[in-house]
């Protein structure tokens, strides 16, 4: 039996292939020759949990702003300038059996969609093998071009290792992107820390050095190259003067936002502990290989709402941190005081000058060690980095010193304590800017430390209570601080009470 086909049905056929045809021609989108990418970059976060009662920060926020963004421009990446497993509130804490160490941290980080980090000096304030847990558990990349892994066979690139065996970290990494109308890039990322953090298990090469190199060698086959960086500001600016061909620098350090434009070259920084969070628009033209960046400094607030899958994940460690505190005779929740002015925590006020927090710590000390004539404090021991609003729990304290540490008694000449009160007045805007009871004046004028308005006397015997901390010459500018300097007369044993036992007595 033959199967016949009318001429009607054939237009027909020819009608619909014709009409597919031209839909389908016309969907095709040129190569524009130009790609949009979107980086949202944090740096120097401590807190999982948002701040001011829950009225800034908070790591669901953020990645709620990254998946904001996901939906305007596929091709977005979460980038951490540094500083994030340490120091923290947890640190001392222990869950399932060890230290925390910035575990919170990297768990809520890798809910969060974080793609690109890089080491801060505070990276190394942990153990080498705490450290090395971490970057194991990491689901995000890492970049170190100038900090490298020192170990007892020599000197080589950190590691994480997988279930698929041990990735070295790059000293550069080359992203391929490509956009909706089928134009291709190459970004590649130079990542740098500063050589700040001495810890035996790291070793540094000159962050300068190495960035021309490897800016030249990416520059070969990339449309565009970008530094990760967790360094000062003043040696971004030399970064920027040296390498002026970045497409952008991302960095991280200072707490309180920074941005500088040199020449065509943007360098930001965003408020720690994600109070804001920078949305950098890169835009590369690959046929004329160009780079244009419009940055945005956006606030991670309550107009930000909370990712609830990283939720979940914050909730579980501050979980696991109040059954931590109970352990240790702390109730996290307990209000110490339920009324009066916030207490000015942030670090844009405390490494420049004196707030009434700084006041209520120093005091503490004061009562800790009734004998001391001076107590002094580093302000970069004091972490909280918030205005702590009443009411105030313990929490909030234990948070302020997330350090612990003890207080030293020493006894030394005259000459040491002016020399470490001025090397604290010339650490301004950094964490070695010092903290120091009422009684010290300085005069600008004259040039003159007093104790109790009477100068204080170079061969004269005082009794300080010291942060530890300040004991190892580890501080910025007072290396000469140690236990064998020659005007120490006596260390005495430590004796100072437990923290919980000063609360009262703070508030």
């Amino acid at each position: 039996m033959k199967t016949s086909i009318s001429f009607y049905s054939l237009i027909f056929v020819l009608v619909l292939t014709s009409c597919k045809t031209v839909r389908t021609t016309s969907s095709i989108v040129k190569d524009d020759g130009k790609i949009a990418v979107t980086f949202v970059q944090i740096n120097d976060v401590y807190e999982i949990a948002s701040l001011q009662g829950g009225k800034v920060g908070g790591v669901a926020r953020v990645s709620t702003l990254k998946k904001q963004e996901i939906a305007k421009n596929s091709n977005t990446f979460m980038v951490m300038a540094g500083d994030f497993l340490s120091p923290s509130v947890y640190n001392s804490l222990k869950y399932e059996g060890k230290r925390i160490r910035g575990r919170q941290m990297v768990e809520s980080l890798n809910s969060a969609g974080l793609d690109l980090a890089v080491f801060g000096n505070h990276e190394f304030d942990i153990k080498e093998d705490e450290l090395q847990e971490r970057i194991n558990e990491s689901s995000f990349r890492w970049i170190a071009s100038n900090t490298f892994h020192k170990t007892a066979s020599g000197v080589a690139p950190f590691v994480k290792t997988t279930s698929s065996g041990k990735e070295p970290f790059p000293e550069s990494y080359i992203m391929d992107v490509k956009d909706a109308d089928g134009t291709k890039a190459k970004i590649g990322f130079i990542g740098l820390t500063l050589p700040f953090n001495k810890a035996e298990y790291v070793t540094y090469t000159d962050e300068f050095e190495v960035a021309e190199k490897l800016y030249n060698e990416l520059n070969k086959t990339c449309d565009a190259v970008v530094a990760i960086t967790h360094l000062a500001i003043e040696q971004d600016s030399i970064l920027a003067r040296r390498v002026p061909g970045l497409a952008l620098i991302m960095g991280g350090h200072e707490h309180n936002m920074q941005f500088k434009k040199i020449g065509d070259l943007y360098i930001t920084k965003a408020h720690a502990n994600a109070k804001s969070a920078y949305v950098n628009y890169l835009t590369i033209d690959v046929k004329n290989k160009k780079t244009s960046v419009i940055p945005e400094l956006r606030m991670i607030d309550t107009a930000i709402i909370d990712d609830p899958a990283t939720a979940l994940v914050v909730k579980k460690w501050m979980d696991i941190g109040e059954i931590n505190y109970e352990a240790l005779g702390f109730n996290a929740k307990r209000v110490i005081r339920q009324a009066g002015e916030p207490l000015d925590g942030r670090e844009e006020m405390i490494r420049s000058g004196k707030t009434n927090l700084t006041r209520i710590i120093v005091s503490a000390m004061e009562k800790a060690v009734p004998k001391a004539d001076i107590a002094i404090l580093n302000s970069g021991s004091i972490r909280v980095d918030d205005i702590l609003q009443m009411p105030i729990t313990e929490y909030d304290i234990i948070r302020t010193l997330p350090y612990g540490g003890s207080i030293m008694e020493v006894e030394m000449k005259g000459n040491l304590v002016k020399r470490i009160l001025e090397a604290g007045r010339n650490n301004i805007g950094s964490g070695g800017f010092l903290q120091y009871s009422e009684a010290v004046k300085y005069n600008p004028e004259t040039k003159n430390w007093t104790l109790k308005d009477v100068t204080i006397d170079p061969e004269k015997s005082y009794h300080l209570a010291l942060a530890d901390f300040l004991m190892t010459g580890g501080e910025a500018n007072m290396g000469f601080l140690t236990k064998d300097h020659p005007d120490i007369i006596k260390i005495y044993p430590i004796s100072t009470k437990m923290i919980q036992d000063l609360i009262p007595d703070w508030l």
